[in-house]
C-alpha cells in the first residue's frame, strides 16, 4: 500500500535514512557500553558497572523506539552488524580500556550521537515530520545528559 501521511516519498527516505544511521550508532554504542560494564574494573567499578548498565538499558530501549519510526516511514530498518558497521560513526574499542579510557570512550559515543540525531533535524523540520523531531529532541537531550554525566566522572 502507499504511505500517505503527509511526508512526500523523498522527504521520508531521507528521513529514514537519518534514522539508520542513528539506529546504528545506537547500536554500536549500546553493544560498547554493555562490554564496558562486563569489563570495568578498578576502584570505580561499582559506580561505573551500575552507571553503564543504567545507559545501555536506556540505549537497548532506543534501538527499538528508532527502529519502529523508520517503519512507520516506510522504510526497512537495518538490522545486522554488517549493516550497522556500514552506517556507524562509532568506533569498535580494541581489547579492554581503562576504566578512565572507557568513560572517555563512552563520553565520544554519546556526543556523536546527539550530533547524528541533531544532523537528521533540518531534514526532518523541512517535511513537517514532528514525531520524528520529537524523537530527536529526546535522543539529543538523553546523549546531551548521558556525556555530561561522564564527563563530570573524570574531574
Amino acid at each position: 500500500m502507499n504511505i500517505n501521511i503527509g511526508i512526500e516519498e523523498n522527504d521520508r527516505k531521507a528521513i529514514a535514512h537519518g534514522l539508520a544511521t542513528l539506529l546504528a550508532d545506537t547500536y554500536t554504542l549500546y553493544l560498547k557500553t554493555h562490554n564496558y560494564h562486563w569489563n570495568v574494573t578498578g576502584p570505580m567499578f561499582q559506580t561505573l558497572h551500575l552507571l553503564f548498565e543504567t545507559q545501555y538499558t536506556e540505549l537497548s530501549a532506543a534501538v527499538d523506539l528508532i527502529a519502529e519510526r523508520i517503519r512507520a516511514l516506510g522504510e526497512f530498518a537495518p538490522g545486522s552488524y554488517k549493516e550497522f558497521a556500514k552506517l556507524t560513526s562509532i568506533k569498535e574499542a580494541e581489547g579492554i580500556p581503562s576504566a578512565v579510557d572507557m568513560i572517555k570512550d563512552l563520553v565520544q559515543g554519546q556526543e556523536a550521537l546527539a550530533k547524528t540525531a541533531r544532523a537528521i533535524v533540518p531534514v526532518a523540520d523541512k517535511a513537517s515530520d514532528e514525531p520524528t523531531l520529537d524523537l530527536l529532541t529526546q535522543r539529543m537531550q538523553v546523549h546531551e545528559k548521558n556525556a555530561w554525566m561522564l564527563r563530570s566522572l573524570l574531574g
